[in-house]
């Protein structure tokens, strides 16, 4: 669906119609919270699986495992952020992501939660674009390990070739690196368990800007029926936005001022 066609001749109503309409709406979207609440705790029930891979991460204060991640907490989030070996910068829809996380790590700790990115790439090309970007969360690189593989994200060049790579819970990846979030628990003991994990368009989870897009005239600017994210760059890669001419602007401008 383009701009045009969501702003261009829209309905115009009175005050008392709309109301209507929105009331009418907000039937549907209580609907919608109940049901997310109900998928909450449905996802909380999930039984778990234990971890009994000694898995460890190149990390800006040394090597650490995954348990250490967890920095004192019981609770774990992992960005399974896409950034390879090589690559000159992560993935942009993943940077989309990761732009909403330093404001939320002091709420998530109030929760006992932490919460850490971890890529494929080198710590070293981990770092040189965290600079770029400005970003402060826990950033780390599983180069070397299984972690990737294990959790669905990272793929052979056999697995796309031949199909059998298996993204999101039995969907064909598109590209040798995939997007995903994932959550881990670790009990008195220090066994870590892993809890739940999303793929997809699961991971707008982390992606607030969009909830608040949702709200707005024009929206998404994206195409309904696909999780498309064209109009998405890099933050440090946006043009400028033009300025709105307002009206006088726009007669003096036909009058040769």
């Amino acid at each position: 669906m383009t701009i045009a066609d969501t702003t261009m001749n829209h309905p115009v109503v009175t005050r008392q119609q709309w109301l209507a309409e929105r009331t009418r709406l907000m039937a549907r979207e209580k609907e919608l919270t109940r049901l997310g609440d109900q998928i909450a705790r449905e996802r909380r029930a999930l039984p778990w699986v234990r971890l009994d891979k000694d898995y460890r991460f190149d990390t800006r204060s040394g090597q650490r495992t995954l348990g250490e991640l967890f920095d004192g907490h019981r609770q774990l989030l992992v960005q399974h952020f896409m950034l390879a070996p090589g690559w000159e910068q992560g993935c942009k829809s993943c940077s989309y992501m990761a732009d909403h996380t330093d404001a939320t790590l002091v709420h998530l700790a109030q929760r006992g939660v932490a919460f850490v990115a971890v890529s494929r790439a080198p710590l070293d090309e981990i770092e040189r674009f965290r600079r770029r970007m400005g970003w402060t969360f826990p950033w780390v690189s599983s180069h070397g390990t299984g972690f990737n593989t294990d959790f669905h994200v990272s793929f052979t060049a056999d697995e796309l070739a031949d199909g059998t790579g298996d993204y999101n819970f039995g969907d064909t990846p598109k590209g040798a690196e995939m997007p995903g979030v994932s959550a881990f628990w670790k009990d008195d003991s220090g066994a870590v368990f892993h809890t739940y994990s999303t793929y997809g368009r699961g991971v707008e989870v982390m992606m607030h800007t969009y909830r608040l897009l949702d709200l707005t005239p024009r929206g998404r600017d994206e195409d309904g029926l696909r999780f498309t994210m064209e109009w998405v760059r890099h933050h440090d890669r946006y043009e400028p936005p033009a300025p709105a001419a307002s009206p006088a602007n726009s007669a003096g401008a036909c009058c040769g001022r």
